[in-house]
């Protein structure tokens, strides 16, 4: 950007991106992976960001993971060219599918017979071979093959001996990790979702299927993950910014959060017990996160001016679609503490939910905005 410009000079909502600790997040998994032995291939939905994405491609990032085919043709249109799109294959988008592959690495999850045979159709009638993932299910109970059942196995086969189809390997994604209660919990569905791929790759190896790789990971289970024995590759993605779901799930700390909402008072009435900020629904989203632990703070806790630290005692307590209203314990938490024209920052509960809300960041150091950087959302 031509000239920088303070935090107090842009308008609210803004959704801020401090650089610091984005690069140091970046720098920390990176290292983690590789020491463990593992590739790296980083999920892009939480950020959608051409330049976060660069920044984990320089960090030894091998290809990287996205949620919709708009998130795969953006990535590719800006030269990165092996994507994995690990969202179950949605027969009616085949077209778009051989149009990205046609261009790039571009590879799909399948976890039935019916989704399989479109693709090997739609593969064959383009002259293509589109590289596939079997979607396995390590006890999240969202999609995904049963690892014990013997129809797991033939479908497997299946998709390894498809012509137009090369086998990449099977993939999960421990989604349930976001409910562990606490450490020792997320310690035992961390070493699972290792423990269930390697035994099932060992169970197809066994009944003559080769298994290319081994992809699993989420920035929970890999936060404690103590070992990657036998795992190709892991996809974690929130590690980037970080939120309040995953502070109050002991995943990471506050100065790990690299996102946060800066937003503006625009009403608080005399003895009233909450102030309203131009922030809702559309801003924050309405995820109160899986546990009881982020639960607690409603649609995320107010970081204090001063200090930067976590306010103890107020939050976003509910939203409508652009108005968040603040509240605490009591009217004391609340009442003479905010002045219409106030800034304040908010720390969301989810930052994957809130960057797809907006179409930029304010990337910052300090108190400078040193760059905005473009959202590729959409549908």
């Amino acid at each position: 950007m031509a000239s920088r410009i303070r935090l107090d000079g842009i308008p609210t909502p803004a959704l801020l991106l401090d650089l610091d600790v984005l690069e140091r997040n970046v720098a920390r998994m990176a290292a983690k992976v590789s020491a463990l032995g593992a590739r790296l291939r980083p999920h892009v939905k939480t950020h959608k960001c051409i330049e976060v994405g660069r920044l984990q491609r320089r960090h030894g990032a091998e290809g990287i993971t996205v949620a919709t085919l708009v998130e795969a043709r953006a990535f590719a249109d800006h030269g990165f060219d092996d994507i994995t799109w690990a969202f179950p294959l949605v027969p009616g988008r085949l077209g778009e599918v051989i149009a990205i592959a046609q261009r790039i690495v571009l590879r799909v999850v399948v976890d039935g017979l019916e989704a399989l045979d479109a693709l090997a159709a739609a593969a064959r009638g383009s002259g293509l071979t589109i590289h596939t993932w079997l979607k396995v299910d390590c006890g999240y109970g969202r999609a995904g093959v049963d690892p014990r059942a013997g129809a797991s196995v033939e479908l497997a086969r299946r998709i390894a001996e498809a012509p137009g189809i090369a086998f990449d390997g099977i993939l999960t994604h421990a989604g349930h990790g976001y409910l562990a209660r606490n450490r020792d919990e997320l310690v035992r569905i961390a070493g699972e979702e290792r423990e269930v791929m390697v035994e099932f790759a060992g169970r197809l190896r066994d009944a003559g299927v080769q298994v290319p790789a081994i992809s699993i990971g989420s920035t929970p289970t890999m936060s404690v993950a103590e070992s990657l024995e036998g795992i190709s590759e892991v996809r974690p993605g929130n590690y980037v910014f970080h939120d309040y779901m995953q502070v109050a799930n002991g995943v990471c700390h506050l100065a790990d959060c690299a996102v946060t909402l800066l937003s503006t008072v625009i009403s608080h009435q005399p003895g009233s017990d909450h102030a309203v900020i131009d922030a809702g629904a559309l801003a924050l989203s309405k995820d109160l996160g899986p546990s009881e632990a982020s639960r607690g703070k409603g649609l995320g806790p107010v970081i204090a001016a001063s200090s930067g630290a976590l306010e103890e005692r107020v939050w976003v307590r509910s939203v409508s679609q652009e108005h968040g209203v603040l509240g605490g314990a009591s009217v004391a938490d609340v009442e003479g503490r905010f002045r219409v024209g106030e800034r304040v920052r908010v720390l969301p509960n989810h930052s994957c939910l809130t960057a797809a809300m907006f179409d930029e960041y304010y990337v910052r150091r300090g108190e400078e905005i040193v760059d905005r950087w473009k959202i590729w959302r959409g549908r």
